[in-house]
């Protein structure tokens, strides 16, 4: 199997809970990643990159808007700070899924064993890290 071009259960797996809920706007990009193909992978050394190509004909955001999606964190066994996740939304299509660690921490060769978290944040200050999503918050950014 080419690992290029395949989505590993981290990236699945931050994918769905980036992409969770019913609000329109998260319907439209679940519709988008079920068509995404991995077009790009790069490794950094403290995270990746991992960039999709959305086909033509699958319906965009409206007003093709660009935003990012970050309320997603990893605990990862080895990892002093764990993974924070960044998935960018361009011109209202999927364009890229960032991870990265924290100080000292290299990216592992493997990652087998996470916990995936919901970060909540205030003034960009991580406040907690817990099951429930900011749906509040989630909604100022994405719209009514």
């Amino acid at each position: 199997m080419d690992m290029i071009n395949t989505v590993t259960q981290l990236e699945r797996e931050v994918m769905e809970m980036l992409l969770s809920g019913e609000h329109p706007v998260l319907m439209v990009l679940r519709a988008q990643w079920e068509r995404a193909k991995v077009v790009q992978r790069e490794f950094t050394g403290v995270g990746f990159f991992t960039h999709f190509e959305i086909p033509v004909g699958v319906p965009r955001v409206p007003g093709r808007r660009s935003f990012q999606l970050d309320d997603v964190h990893a605990d990862v066994p080895g990892l002093s700070h764990g993974v924070d996740f960044i998935l960018f939304i361009r011109d209202g299509a999927i364009d890229f899924l960032e991870g990265f660690t924290y100080g000292d921490d290299r990216w592992p060769e493997t990652i087998d064993t996470f916990q995936l978290t919901y970060v909540q944040a205030a003034n960009g200050v991580v406040v907690s890290r817990t099951s429930d999503r900011d749906w509040e918050a989630l909604c100022r950014l994405l719209g009514a």
